[in-house]
């Protein structure tokens, strides 16, 4: 499994909006300069989430974007699966019943499976929140003498 630009940007620009709750709707502008992307790019991906209900969207002079809900409730996992659609490794991991002709006889079904399944569990269990934590938590450590 390998996550594209779009779900790695998407993420990027979700911790943005994290990192900055109570600035009010911040415009696509300010979190493409911080985050070294293109605005046009971030601009394809704003709708996906705000039709999913995870961005608000203010529009005038001091519109822009801020999350619709609060970042220990948005999963790693919702946010890679609204970009990527599925996480599974194969297509069959997420099939019930497998749709394989092979599916009632294949050995490796059940390793597929398993990994689907830690996949969703840790990207599920991950919040923009722990990111956060976890990143504040590291940067503190980094002090030079």
């Amino acid at each position: 499994m390998k996550i594209s630009t779009k779900g790695r940007y998407a993420l990027r620009m979700l911790l943005d909006l994290a990192e900055h709750p109570n600035e009010g709707y911040i415009p696509l502008k300010d979190i493409a300069d911080r985050q070294g992307i293109s605005k046009k790019y971030l601009e394809q991906i704003v709708p996906i989430f705000c039709r999913e209900e995870l961005l608000r969207a203010g529009r005038g002079p001091q519109g822009g974007y801020a999350l619709a809900k609060p970042a220990d409730r948005c999963t790693v996992g919702e946010i890679l699966r609204l970009t990527e659609g599925s996480l599974a490794p194969v297509p069959c991991a997420e099939q019930n019943p497998v749709a394989c002709p092979r599916g009632a006889d294949c050995p490796t079904l059940p390793v597929w499976q398993g990994l689907y399944r830690t996949i969703n569990a840790y990207l599920d269990g991950l919040t923009l929140q722990d990111i956060l934590d976890n990143y504040r938590a590291n940067a503190a450590d980094d002090y030079r003498i």
